[in-house]
C-alpha cells in the first residue's frame, strides 16, 4: 500500500523504498523506522496517510 504526504505530496511506494533514505525497495511503511523523514519536505511519518 503507498502512502501519500499530506504536506508535499510525496508518494512513499513499498516496491520503490527510499533508497537515498536507506529504505530498501520492498519495505512495507510500518516496516520503515520511526526516525524515517518525508525526502522532500523532512515531515515525519506521522504527517502520512494511506492513498
Amino acid at each position: 500500500m503507498k502512502y501519500v504526504c499530506t504536506v508535499c505530496g510525496y508518494v512513499y511506494d513499498p516496491a520503490i523504498g527510499d533508497p537515498d533514505g536507506g529504505i530498501k525497495p520492498g519495505t512495507e511503511f510500518a516496516d520503515i523506522p520511526d526516525d524515517w523523514v518525508c525526502p522532500v519536505c523532512g515531515v515525519g511519518k506521522d504527517d502520512f496517510v494511506e492513498q
